[in-house]
């Protein structure tokens, strides 16, 4: 019989040394910093491409990982830094990630070294799906892509919202609809380089959380790019579109799956920000003195900080399930994706917000990080699909239905 052991192995162990070392001795120190100037940290960057933790050679070392865990593991490290600029030195495997799926070998090439620049000189790229009027609903997507015969260019028009890196990336991953009668099967994914124009983020948005990163409304105004610049090719893509038109349906298993994969690793991120704000809590509530002794004697404190750690613990063994999971082509029968990424974004929520209230008043000031990583945490309940649709996939899933 097989062993059974939830045991990380030599390398897991160190990869995750690593990276915390990475988190304590430079991201701690520069979060506050940057969550204040709400800038791109490119200091913070360039030392992590220094140390190779940014860069492709990492993130193909984690996703070859045949357990799945590397990633995540990896991720949750990060993010216990800090999130803000966890995310701006993580953001770039969203396009990273889109090219390497969806692209050819010559696009593999091509593109991705120009995501990252090189040590001396770091880029970040941006993955732009979301719209204004297209976030959840990824079928009413308006942005078109119209291709060019005479010239063989396709031509993008439309806005992205929300766009991680938008503006200040150099590569752009665009998603764009080519045949809108079809919805989300109609829809293909372009690689703008570096300085195409017609290509503009106008301002910054200003967040609630995640202050370090950036993120833009990225606009289009008929910009050309090559037609190797479509992610796939279109021979490809025409197969595809004729599959669709014919009726030919994928399963919903294979579409869930294109979603769901990514969510496990979100929900490490979000592991990373509940874990930070219950150490701290649970330091302070040994050190915090009333009554004659320290709070975490009382009762009420005590088993607050036992549910935050029951809480994070649980979450973790369904992200690291997930991520078994879709590294090893098993299907997700019940959105166990869309699972991992739920339960560990409303822990976050709920844990920093604990920590806040643990703290009392001290917890309400920018003295304590607690206030940042309840602001942080927020949004893992919002991005790569708000906690009611991922109760929607998840529903749909167990039942076999259409629920709306």
């Amino acid at each position: 019989m097989a062993e059974f052991s939830l045991d990380l192995n030599e390398e897991q162990r160190d990869l995750r040394d690593w990276v915390h070392g990475f988190a304590a001795e430079v991201v701690r120190p520069a979060a506050a910093e940057w969550d204040e100037r709400e800038e791109t940290p490119w200091p913070v960057i360039q030392e992590a491409a220094k140390v190779g933790l940014y860069g492709f050679e990492f993130l193909a070392t984690c996703w070859a990982d045949p357990t799945g865990l590397s990633l995540p593991i990896a991720s949750e490290e990060l993010f216990w830094g800090d999130a803000g600029i966890g995310l701006s030195i993580f953001g770039t495997s969203l396009a990273v990630a889109a090219i390497y799926g969806a692209g050819t070998p010559d696009q593999l090439v091509e593109w991705v070294p120009q995501c990252f620049g090189d040590v001396d000189s770091p880029a970040v790229a941006a993955f732009c799906t979301s719209e204004p009027e297209a976030g959840s609903d990824v079928g009413a997507m308006r942005t078109r892509a119209v291709y060019d015969e005479a010239t063989d260019e396709w031509v993008l028009s439309g806005q992205k919202a929300y766009a991680t890196n938008g503006g200040i990336a150099g590569v752009h991953v665009v998603t764009a609809s080519v045949d809108p009668t079809l919805g989300s099967r109609g829809q293909a994914a372009f690689v703008v380089p570096p300085g195409t124009p017609g290509l503009t983020a106008t301002r910054k948005l200003r967040k609630l959380g995640l202050r370090a990163s950036h993120t833009a409304d990225v606009f289009l105004d008929d910009v050309r790019v090559p037609g190797r610049c479509l992610l796939g090719g279109r021979d490809a893509l025409l197969q595809r579109l004729d599959r669709a038109r014919s009726g030919q349906r994928s399963t919903g298993q294979a579409a869930m799956r294109t979603f769901e994969l990514s969510r496990p690793t979100v929900g490490a991120q979000a592991l990373g920000v509940a874990r930070a704000a219950y150490e701290y809590a649970l330091d302070y509530a040994k050190d915090r003195v009333q009554f004659g002794r320290p709070i975490i004697e009382n009762q009420a404190v005590a088993f607050a900080l036992a549910d935050m750690r029951m809480e994070i613990d649980a979450a973790r063994l369904l992200v690291w399930r997930a991520s078994w999971m879709g590294r090893n082509n098993r299907p997700f029968t019940a959105g166990e994706g869309s699972m991992s990424k739920l339960k560990a974004g409303e822990v976050a929520v709920s844990v920093t917000e604990r920590a806040v209230q643990l703290l009392g008043g001290a917890g309400f000031l920018r003295d304590h990080p607690v206030e940042r990583w309840y602001r942080d945490a927020k949004i893992y309940t919002i991005f790569e699909g708000t906690s009611e649709i991922q109760r929607l996939v998840i529903s749909r899933a167990i039942s076999g239905m259409q629920i709306r």
